[in-house]
């Protein structure tokens, strides 16, 4: 019984999603961008404050930015990060119809493609990284388009029909998606190929991390990403793309992909690379953040652990009953 609601529930989910993006794909640009405004008004202004995570972004933008953002432009840029999530839920419903390989440059502009190109054709594997900023689905589908598809680490949807959508969605273009449960041994394996991975790398690694400066403040960051680089002599592209002004006139956003570092693991083969990769794509990434702040999905708890604090006893009793 618990099983049929579940699925008459995942069904009814879908059904609505449908609907929604049936909606999205036949509205004009400027009303998505109407309505991205006004979602996002709705959620600074009205919807309870702990709905939306409100004060876990104030507290995160001030403790990257400091005085530098008072409380009107942290309140601005808390609005305009929803409003940039609405736009890019928008943009990714319309983007298989509005972005043609032919006709690309009336979509992206370019900066740091050089180095780019040179790590994709080195014959070496290519780790792409990037984080939860601008619209990370235009990057995937870039790459793909370009002739240079890669697996892409993602987690797993609930709803099952929903993760098929989006597993079609950002297989289109010639990708391949990678479930992020138990994802190390098929990366492996595409790096073993000289392939591509791209996957987000912004997010709390708990006490196991490595810690790593992000916006002047310790982050924990998830070490196996330099382990990787460096047992696959895998270079590392660090980028994005962010959507830029809107021009007066315009039929659809533009976007800036950038390549903001291409770090080489042979660099660090004589020190401690784990720790000095780590810390080279972080700021890398900070370093992209900051040219669109407003970009940024600042609700994740990026520095929720912290150097020296007591990992909770319950999982190492566990690992004790179970080991052996």
């Amino acid at each position: 019984m618990k099983r049929c609601l579940l699925l008459l529930r995942q069904l009814l989910e879908y059904g609505a999603f449908l609907t929604f993006v049936l909606a999205i794909r036949l509205l004009p640009f400027r009303l998505t961008v109407l309505l991205a405004r006004s979602l996002a008004w709705l959620f600074c202004n009205v919807l309870p404050r702990k709905w939306t995570r409100y004060e876990v972004a104030a507290e995160n933008l001030r403790a990257a930015f400091g005085a530098e953002f008072d409380d009107q432009r942290v309140h601005r840029t808390i609005f305009g990060m929803w409003e940039h999530l609405f736009r890019m839920v928008c943009e990714m419903v319309q983007l298989p119809g509005r972005f043609r390989l032919e006709r690309c440059r009336d979509v992206l502009d370019f900066e740091g493609h050089e180095r780019c190109i040179a790590a994709v054709l080195s014959g070496r594997p290519v780790l792409f990284l990037g984080g939860h900023f601008g619209n990370w689905e235009v990057t995937v589908n870039s790459f793909g388009a370009f002739g240079f598809p890669g697996a892409v680490v993602a987690r797993d949807l609930d709803n099952q029909w929903l993760h098929r959508w989006f597993e079609r969605y950002r297989e289109s273009t010639g990708n391949t998606l990678m479930s992020k449960n138990g994802a190390g041994s098929g990366i492996a394996d595409v790096l073993e190929r000289s392939g591509f991975v791209s996957m987000l790398c912004d997010q709390d690694a708990g006490s196991r991390g490595v810690y790593v400066p992000f916006f002047g403040r310790p982050a924990s960051t998830f070490r196996s990403l330099a382990i990787l680089a460096l047992q696959h002599d895998a270079l590392v592209v660090v980028g994005g793309a962010y959507r830029l002004a809107d021009q007066q006139g315009a039929c659809w956003a533009r976007f800036c992909l950038i390549t903001e570092d291409v770090i080489d693991p042979r660099e660090y083969a004589d020190a401690d690379g784990v720790q000095l990769i780590s810390e080279r794509y972080t700021a890398a990434l900070e370093r992209i953040v900051r040219r669109a702040p407003e970009q940024y999905f600042w609700v994740h708890r990026r520095w929720k652990s912290q150097p020296g604090q007591r990992r909770r006893r319950l999982p190492r009793l566990v690992h004790d009953a179970t080991a052996g």
